[in-house]
């Protein structure tokens, strides 16, 4: 069954088989080796050992695939169900410092360092998929879900803001600050920063100290 169009719906949760999980993670060697061009059903079909006939089956056209190649990396941002994540105060604390630490293992990657200056460099064309797709699969999906997530929170009394989007951007630049930028620069990771989790805790403290309840 093809999946393009799950990718179609923006926020819709698309779940990858272990076999495609395996060649979207060879669409975005290619991504990053080559660029956007890079990525053609063919030369996909070829390091992945695969047949075209199954990328056009699982993604659609190639557009279709550049959405999944994008949906896959954001979802390595895990979200659990709302009744798991507020069953009490310190479990779903203990999610949103697992959130932070997932999103900054993402950020910082050098696949998604790799994309984003990809996308950066096609910024002043008119048809620079890519940074939509980065902005529409990528952020945009695990923002929404990153503030249904607080707005739980509100809701079990853990959490005290009035806008979740706010609330949300402040998260976000406290645990991501500006290393994501310099990385996009070319600089290297402090050690500290590289402690993904020690950062995302620090984050998540400091952000309680604000809207903690």
């Amino acid at each position: 069954m093809s999946l393009a169009p799950a990718i179609d719906t923006e926020f819709e949760d698309i779940v990858f088989t272990p076999r495609q999980e395996a060649v979207l993670e060879c669409a975005l060697g290619l991504l990053v080796e080559g660029g956007e061009k890079a990525l053609t059903t063919a030369g996909l079909a070829r390091t992945a050992n695969c047949s075209k006939e199954s990328l056009y089956k699982w993604f659609g056209d190639r557009d279709g695939l550049l959405a999944a190649v994008v949906a896959y990396q954001a979802s390595k941002v895990h979200f659990p169900p709302e009744s798991g994540a507020t069953a009490d105060a310190e479990t779903f604390r203990t999610h949103l410092i697992a959130f932070a630490t997932e999103l900054l293992a993402v950020l910082f990657g050098e696949t998604s360092v790799a994309l984003n200056r990809l996308s950066i460099g096609q910024s002043n064309r008119d048809d620079n998929r890519l940074g939509r797709l980065l902005l529409v699969r990528g952020k945009h999906m695990i923002s929404a879900k990153a503030r249904a997530l607080l707005e739980a929170g509100r809701h079990r009394n853990y959490l005290k803001f009035d806008d979740a989007e706010e609330a949300y951007q402040v998260l976000y630049g406290l645990a991501v600050r500006d290393v994501h930028i310099r990385l996009l620069l070319g600089e290297t990771a402090s050690a500290a920063e590289r402690d993904l989790e020690g950062q995302a805790r620090d984050a998540v403290q400091r952000f309680y100290s604000l809207f903690g309840a």
